[in-house]
């Protein structure tokens, strides 16, 4: 008897499972645009006090609070569009499995350019190095987070499953990514979900919790 109703528990389990693909691919989406909105307003956050030379916190405060509900509203746009199924965002510099990491890949470049461009204006006029990284990062977070929207909505293609799962899969996810030759990559700092399901005599409990994966290497054969 317990056979038996081990046999059925595992039956449903696999029911489970295959049934609940969309909605936990609905929540992944949602999860890693939050994440992402959330180190979105982080960075713009400390690009407003970088701006103002304040060393009041309320500006990142009030970035984080902001971004977390930009990066909802994001991946609502995304559930969407997409029907809750698997999305490739190709923008104009970087690909993506949501729309919130073309943004703040955008936002990264920005403030890496604007830092380079301003510090070399400060070099020449012979000014404090640190004041030109400080301005520089703030007004380029500002500029690539606008660029990024554009580039989101107007310039990016977006491919949805099944299409949109075999471009992801030759490369290692994560928001920062190296490409070596299209047969080898690495992917840094990776949000995702970590879904596990505990089989009982009585019950199927699962459970989805975030996680982020530091490190992801992929290798194309």
């Amino acid at each position: 008897m317990k056979k038996v109703s081990l046999s059925i528990s595992a039956f449903l389990l696999l029911i489970c499972i295959f049934s609940g693909s969309t909605k936990a691919q609905t929540v992944e989406i949602l999860a890693g645009n939050t994440l992402n909105g959330a180190v979105q307003g982080t960075l713009l956050g400390g690009a407003s006090m970088a701006l103002t030379n304040s060393d009041d916190f309320s500006a990142l405060r009030v970035g984080i609070g902001m971004g977390t509900l930009y990066g909802v509203g994001m991946g609502a746009y995304d559930i969407t569009t997409g029907g809750g199924q698997e999305v490739l965002v190709s923008g104009l510099f970087n690909d993506g499995n949501n729309s919130s990491i073309i943004v703040l890949l955008d936002t990264f470049y920005g403030a890496a350019l604007g830092s380079v461009i301003v510090v070399a204006v400060t070099l020449v006029a012979n000014e404090r190095i640190t004041t030109g990284l400080q301005y520089g990062a703030g007004i380029g977070a500002w500029a690539g987070f606008g660029f990024g929207i554009f580039d989101t909505f107007v310039l990016a293609e977006r491919t949805f499953a099944p299409m949109a799962v075999s471009n992801l899969s030759q490369n290692a996810s994560g928001l920062i990514g190296l490409n070596f030759e299209n047969k080898s990559s690495f992917g840094f700092t990776n949000p995702t979900l970590i879904r596990t399901s505990q089989l009982t005599q009585n019950d199927i409990n699962s459970t989805v919790s975030p996680a982020v994966e530091m490190i992801n290497y992929r290798f194309n054969f």
